[in-house]
């Protein structure tokens, strides 16, 4: 129960970390990425195997089961924010994570391998992944020119994104069931080859490598920051990089692993899903919770970043007719990142994660 309330709680796990020597948390750093990494390699060996014994097709594996699990760590930081009043971290944890898992996530996996665009899918999830986020940012420019007090996601918003996510799971069953390709797309060079498992075994090793990847990243994140802390590395420095990686941790483990296991049309399913589930479930979920206040720095930096990145992908998707993203569209998708995170840290523009 000690260990559950310490991950439950990030202050009290990082005043414990605090007291612990710096060869003990350089140990349990290391220990931390271990764990991430076996993980995430059970997560997709499970889901591999799942689609292969149930037809359904990897992407849509990724999309709904994998992403809904990864995207879990922002939907409680962002609701018990706005429980507790802060609409800005509420709001910005799921734009910023948006943002991330499209352009570092994604834009990485571009770049370290051939990602297959399954047009069949993508042109229906993807059109829910910046649908959502056009409506997100169209109602909270109402909300701007609405409210005198200052623009407010009300409670009827946050229900609404609810009702739409569950539209939303119920039609990618109906998708999954319409597509008829393979469970399992193979990159170019990679043999795909992963033991096939029995579905109670499949789901175990889903849930049980999702349960390591999120315990290993939570625990991961303040040993790393208390050790960047202990040899001098600046406290702005430490919140631009290290509480930034820790939101999208999970989504990046999970790429890493899929790109290395020869299946990135798992990460392509799991970046599109987890970007309808940070705007739908982690904001509905928040807003239906606690009206959301909306930061200025919102309408001039964050959600323009947002539309940037995943209006880029959608162009990327009806470009890509042979079936794969190409790694300059990789390299873009990164760069639009990382001048994000720069101009963030150099103007203090606000984190959104």
């Amino acid at each position: 129960m000690a260990l559950f309330h310490y991950l439950h709680d990030g202050s009290q796990l990082s005043a414990a970390l605090a007291q612990v020597h710096l060869s003990i948390l350089i140990i349990i750093t290391v220990v931390s990425i271990v764990v991430l990494s076996k993980g995430a390699d059970w997560m997709v060996d499970g889901a591999v195997s799942l689609a292969r014994r149930t037809r359904i097709p990897t992407i849509i594996i990724g999309a709904t089961i994998i992403s809904l699990g990864t995207t879990m760590p922002e939907a409680f930081v962002s609701v018990l924010a706005a429980w507790m009043g802060d609409g800005g971290l509420a709001l910005g944890n799921g734009v910023g994570s948006i943002i991330a898992d499209t352009g570092l996530i994604f834009g990485l996996t571009c770049i370290l391998a051939a990602t297959p665009a399954d047009r069949f899918i993508l042109n229906r999830t993807g059109w829910v992944q910046v649908g959502a986020a056009t409506l997100l940012v169209a109602l909270a420019l109402l909300a701007l020119y609405r409210s005198p007090g200052g623009p407010i996601l009300h409670r009827w918003v946050g229900i609404l994104f609810i009702l739409m996510l569950v539209g939303y799971m119920a039609v990618s069953v109906r998708w999954a069931l319409m597509h008829s390709n393979p469970g399992v797309i193979v990159a170019p060079g990679k043999t795909g080859e992963v033991q096939s498992f029995g579905l109670l075994k499949s789901w175990v090793m889903i849930v049980g490598g999702l349960a390591l990847v999120i315990a290993g990243a939570r625990i991961l994140i303040p040993c790393a920051t208390e050790t960047a802390f202990r040899i001098g590395v600046p406290n702005d420095v430490i919140a631009a990089t290290m509480v930034a990686l820790g939101t999208s941790l999970p989504e990046l483990m999970t790429a890493i692993s899929s790109v290395r296991k020869g299946h990135p049309e798992l990460t392509v399913g799991n970046i599109v899903g987890a970007d309808v589930l940070n705007c739908l479930f982690v904001i509905g979920a928040s807003a239906a919770v606690k009206p959301l206040a909306i930061p200025d720095n919102f309408f001039y930096f964050h959600f323009p970043a947002m539309l940037l990145i995943l209006y880029s992908f959608r162009v990327f998707i009806f470009m890509n007719r042979d079936g794969f993203f190409r790694r300059w569209q990789g390299a873009w998708l990164l760069s639009v990142y990382l001048v994000y995170v720069i101009l963030q840290y150099a103007f203090n523009l606000g984190s959104a994660n």
